[in-house]
This record gives structure tokens, C-alpha cells and sequence, in this order.
């Protein structure tokens, strides 16, 4: 019997190798350009699970393949839990990570408590049914831009216990503790059930 594939819905090359690393070499991860997936699905959801199902879905619809999708938010105490589900389009619609980082440090001037976190929830849909797998680590939010490594908000994010944020740590460091991992790994249990 050949390895069984899955379908993760996400144009994001970073989380797609995040995703390659964590999970089990048994299993044949498959991207939306894999598949000819090209619609643009919105994440009109107002909560990470609502959008990580939507998406999971409309995949596992197009193509009748075991799907994954995710969706991750950075909640921001001080900003009331913002970004929070905006976190990818927090400065506009096409917004890059760039742009979304320095619109947070901004909004983050002058403001002592940093306190934050991330969470991640995947999405498992196959034939109509759907599971979700929920990660999250605690932090702050670093006052600069500090390292070049990783993606989204990472360069501003310190996880609590550490003096790097994620975007000073190597991949293997940030595997070890971030959200994303944590919620991959509640999932590869999951599929290996």
C-alpha cells in the first residue's frame, strides 16, 4: 500500500516547509499548486476556527482528498486582542508581513505592557467530517525588529523563557516551542490514529 497524501491548503511556502519537517515521512503532503488549486478563498470567518474550516473545506470540495488548512492569529493584549484573526491583512487587504510588523509596532509605541500570543488551529476535513488541533504559546512583543529568520510577526515576537524572538531562532529552535508545532503535532497524533 503506497503512503497516504494530504492536501494543505496554504499558498504559504513557509508553513508548507514547517509542515514538512514536523510530519511523519509516511505521509505525501500535496500544496493547492499540486492539486491546480487556484481560487482565492476568503477568510470571512470571525474566528480562527471558522476560517481554518472554511478553507479545509472548500479544498476538500474542490478535490476529494484529505485536507488540512490553518489558521493562526496573534493576539495582542494591550490592543485588545488585536490583531487576532486580521493578523495576516492587519495593514490592508494585500498587506505583506512587513507592513502588518511595523503597523504593529506602531500601534504598540509608548505602551509598557507587551504581553501577547500566538495560536494556531488546524483544520482535518475528510468525507464531511472535521477535527480540530489548537496550539499556542505565550510572549511579548519585542520593542524592534530583532533577527531575519522565519515569517509573518516573528521578527517581533518573544516567546516567555526566551531571549530571542522567533525570527532570531533556527527552524529547529522555533519547532521546539512555537505554536504552529504544537498544533501539528496534536494533529500528526491524530493521523497516525
Amino acid at each position: 500500500m503506497g503512503k497516504p497524501f494530504i492536501v494543505f491548503a496554504t499558498h504559504n511556502l513557509n508553513k508548507i516547509y514547517e509542515l514538512q519537517q514536523l510530519v511523519s515521512k509516511e505521509i505525501i503532503i500535496l500544496t493547492l499548486e499540486d492539486i491546480g488549486f487556484e481560487k482565492k478563498i476568503q477568510e470571512t470567518g470571525t474566528t480562527l476556527k471558522a476560517n481554518a474550516l472554511l478553507k479545509a473545506k472548500a479544498v476538500h470540495e474542490y478535490c476529494n482528498i484529505p485536507t488540512i488548512a490553518d489558521d493562526t492569529g496573534l493576539f495582542v493584549q494591550s490592543l485588545s486582542g488585536a490583531p487576532a484573526v486580521h493578523s495576516a491583512r492587519y495593514a490592508g487587504e494585500n498587506a505583506t508581513s512587513e507592513e502588518n510588523t511595523q503597523k504593529l509596532l506602531y500601534q504598540m509605541k509608548g505602551i509598557s505592557t507587551r504581553y501577547a500570543y500566538f495560536e494556531t488551529i488546524f483544520c482535518h476535513f475528510q468525507k464531511g467530517e472535521y477535527n480540530f488541533f489548537t496550539g499556542k504559546i505565550e510572549g511579548e512583543i519585542s520593542r524592534q525588529i530583532q533577527g531575519g529568520c522565519g515569517f509573518g510577526y516573528d521578527s517581533i515576537f518573544k516567546p516567555i523563557h526566551s531571549d530571542k524572538t522567533f525570527g532570531q531562532m533556527t527552524l529547529e529552535e522555533k519547532n521546539n516551542c512555537s505554536h504552529r508545532s504544537k498544533a501539528i503535532t496534536a494533529l500528526h497524533l491524530f493521523l497516525h490514529n
